[in-house]
């Protein structure tokens, strides 16, 4: 981990990426429902701020490990909201 601010900007860029991927299905599939995108983008809202907040937390016994394990739980969030876009 090269820094906390790289870690916030990991998790800024991958979650509005994928908010950008469902404006863009949203503009290209006009007559669709928008209920799903709504509901995947609300759950990376809900994603950012609840990672960003772990990243907020002082009193660390082991800073690496515990921003070891923010970058893999947002690895794995990116991972299951991409699936959602892509099922879309």
């Amino acid at each position: 981990m090269a820094s906390i601010k790289n870690l916030k900007k990991d998790i800024n860029y991958t979650l509005g990426d994928i908010i950008e991927e469902c404006y863009v299905w949203e503009l290209l599939n006009p007559k669709e429902d928008t209920a799903k995108t709504e509901a995947i983008i609300d759950e990376a809202i809900q994603t950012f701020d609840a990672l960003l907040d772990k990243v907020h937390v002082k009193n660390i016994d082991n800073k690496k490990t515990h921003f070891k394990a923010i970058s893999l739980e947002l690895e794995s969030k990116a991972k299951e909201l991409i699936k959602k876009v892509n099922s879309l």
